[in-house]
This record gives structure tokens, C-alpha cells and sequence, in this order.
């Protein structure tokens, strides 16, 4: 009886996709890893991954075979909760990622193209759907374990970064999370970095992944960004200069030195010159609240402040590459602080942080204006029933 019973249940779970080979493990928890598995080939119009079990992962995304292969078309996935066993709503996946059109990370071997990764939480299952016109090569399922990280995340100042020079546009450098910090796995950047001209602008990104997580999680939600670049893109270093969370901390991205001018992997044929925040979550239906705008007001302020530019200001920036919205070598007139779609064909960074850039733009250019002396205020005259009958 008890051999037909778990005969039975095994059945009964393999039926509903909650059994399946697990993928191996590439590193311990406590240092992530990456597990990949292949979605079969079969119609060139639509793939799928069936339900697995998988080793622990946080973090997921789909890459391909070929870098500058668009998928034209949708990727859903689903992933089974590894505290409740529940398997998740199917979601979406991002699809705009592309490699940088110049330096080393568009020219390295092994790089492929890819969604934007998701933040799933603790997870051991999934699920994938991918559709489209004609779907890229090599399609693939990366699942990252961002491991348990160093010690709790703290708010610190990289030592060594420049303050602006004195004048007018400068403001104060704000408190940045160091990538030591937030556990950056540094033997994984084989390249030292790339330095552009002087930062001309400040792109403003979100990581399009979900809003429900904690703070406290944010440092794995960064490490799991940094190795899904790294690992699965094949990326030199972590694609964005700068990451926040939905609490307002400011994190460390790419390696190079925070007010250096380091080429980034954020804005296709815009990333020569420029700058990057990324928010971490997802901005097209969520609202972005207060901590959000003043970080990244600030972190662009004082970007930009090292150069002396206006945040309000706008810059004429020239594409590097044919990227759908803008020819190489066509000239583009953008804000200083523009949003990834003022750049690309995207809805990066959503419709409600892109429609806050206005006023974060102005809170931008507050940022290196002195604090205004309060007036000082006269004394109230004293009333008849205030003085002391007896004096005098």
C-alpha cells in the first residue's frame, strides 16, 4: 500500500509539473552561481521549457545564441516558490536588452544577446514560454543564484572619488553603497575598464523586474544583476553605473571608479559619454515614490556637478550605432537627466518614472544651490497682562 501511494504521488506531481530533472549547481550558495538550461528547438515561432525542479535560484532570465539577434516577439515565465511550493502567475520578460555598440562588451567572445533578468525571490521551479515572427538561436534559461552576500548592506562612501570643483553647478557627493559592500565577485571581471570622453548625461533606467521585494534583499537583487551580466551576457562587468532601490539606496554599479568617466552597457549608441541610474523594479504601473526621486536626483547632480553641467539643462549627443530609433551618427538633442527611451525603442523606464523626470530634473538642480538662510524673525512685542506688575 505505501509503494502505491508514493507511486501515485509521484505520478500525480510529475503530471503537474512540480517534479523534473534539476539542473546542476555551478557554484555554493554562499558564493551564486548560474545554472542554465536549453529550451528545445523546435517551431521557429514558439518554444517552451516545461515545469522542472531546479537547484535554488533568485533570479532568471533567457539569452540567446547571437548578440544582436532582436527576440521580436514575448517570453513568459513562471516559477515555483521554494518557501510555499506554489508555482507564481505567469510573468513577462523584458525584451530591449542590448550589448553596447562599442568597447569590450559587444566584442567579447562569448556574448550573447538576452531579456532583462527577473527577480523571483528563493525559488526551485520553472517554466518558460517564448513566442515570436522568427525566434534568435540557442535560446536558453538562466537561473541565478546570487548567493548570501557579505555583511548586511550599510550605507557607505566610496573613499578616493572626487568632489566637484567649486562652483556654481556643484553638489554634494551623496552616500554610495560600494560594490565590496553589496558582495561584487570581483575575479569575475577579467577586464580592467573603459574610460569615454567627460560625462555628458545621466540615463535614467529600471531594471523592469518586479517592486515586490524587500530592501534588505536589495543587495541580492544587485549581485544577481551583476552575474546575469557577467555570466549569462557575457559582459565584462555589471552593465548600469549606478543601481537604487525602492528605499532610496544608492549602489556602487560598474567597477572603474564612481566619478570616473567608465563606459557603460545601458543605452545602445548612447553609452560613449554618458552616464547611468537604474531603479531597481518595475515603473510602468507602479508609482515611484519620494526616496526614489531625491537618490537619483542626487547621484545625477553630483554627477554632472563634477563637470559643471546644468541637471536642467539639455546636451547634443551623436548615436553610435543604428539602434531603431536613431541613425548612426545622427545628432540628438536630449535632456541631461533623459529616460533609456529618450535614447531606444522602449518603455524603459516606465511610463510613471519617466513622467517624475521632470521633477527630478529640478530637484537635480536644487541639489548644488546653498540652503537659503531662514528670515530672522522679530520678537513678539509683549502684551499689557505679559509684564510684571511689579517692576519697577
Amino acid at each position: 500500500m505505501t509503494r502505491l501511494l508514493l507511486r501515485t504521488a509521484v505520478a500525480t506531481a510529475l503530471a503537474l509539473g512540480t517534479l523534473g530533472p534539476a539542473l546542476p549547481a555551478t557554484a555554493s550558495s554562499s558564493s551564486g552561481g548560474v545554472q542554465t538550461v536549453r529550451v528545445p528547438d523546435g517551431d521557429p515561432r514558439k518554444r517552451s521549457l516545461a515545469p522542472r525542479t531546479t537547484q535554488p535560484f533568485s533570479l532568471l532570465g533567457v539569452t540567446w545564441d547571437d548578440p544582436d539577434a532582436v527576440l521580436d516577439g514575448t517570453a513568459r515565465v513562471r516559477t515555483r516558490s521554494r518557501e510555499s511550493g506554489a508555482w507564481s502567475a505567469w510573468r513577462p520578460l523584458d525584451t530591449d536588452v542590448r550589448p553596447p555598440e562599442t568597447g569590450p562588451d559587444g566584442t567579447r567572445a562569448g556574448v550573447r544577446g538576452s531579456t532583462q533578468p527577473l527577480w523571483t525571490g528563493p525559488s526551485d521551479g520553472v517554466q518558460v514560454r517564448v513566442s515570436g515572427t522568427r525566434l534568435p538561436e540557442g535560446l536558453r534559461v538562466e537561473l541565478i543564484d546570487p548567493g548570501s552576500g557579505p555583511a548586511p548592506v550599510v550605507h557607505t562612501v566610496e573613499r578616493g572619488a572626487a568632489e566637484p570643483a567649486p562652483g556654481p553647478l556643484a553638489a554634494e557627493r551623496p552616500a554610495v553603497t560600494a560594490r565590496s559592500t553589496w558582495g561584487a565577485d570581483e575575479s569575475l571581471v577579467k577586464d580592467p575598464p573603459t574610460y569615454t570622453g567627460a560625462t555628458k548625461a545621466m540615463f535614467v533606467h529600471h531594471t523592469a523586474g518586479t517592486n515586490d521585494y524587500a530592501c534588505s534583499e536589495s543587495a541580492s537583487i544587485v549581485r544577481g544583476v551583476f552575474l546575469y551580466h557577467v555570466r549569462s551576457n557575457g559582459w565584462n562587468d555589471i552593465g548600469y553605473h549606478f543601481l537604487v532601490d525602492k528605499c532610496g539606496t544608492l549602489f556602487e554599479g560598474r567597477a572603474g571608479g564612481i566619478d570616473k568617466p567608465v563606459l557603460g552597457a545601458h543605452a545602445y549608441g548612447f553609452n560613449t559619454a554618458t552616464s547611468s541610474v537604474s531603479v531597481l523594479g518595475d515603473h510602468s504601473a507602479a508609482a515611484v515614490n519620494p526616496a526614489v526621486r531625491e537618490s537619483v536626483a542626487k547621484v545625477a547632480a553630483w554627477k554632472l556637478g563634477l563637470h559643471q553641467l546644468d541637471p536642467t539643462g539639455t546636451v547634443e549627443l551623436t548615436a553610435g550605432a543604428d539602434n531603431g530609433k536613431y541613425k548612426l551618427g545622427e545628432k540628438v538633442t536630449m535632456h541631461r537627466i533623459p529616460g533609456h527611451r529618450d535614447g531606444y525603442p522602449t518603455e524603459c523606464p516606465g511610463q510613471h518614472l519617466y513622467d517624475d523626470l521632470p521633477e527630478i530634473r529640478t530637484l537635480a538642480g536644487n541639489a548644488g544651490k546653498p540652503a537659503e538662510p531662514a528670515e530672522p524673525t522679530a520678537p513678539e512685542p509683549a502684551e499689557p497682562w505679559d509684564e510684571d506688575p511689579l517692576a519697577g
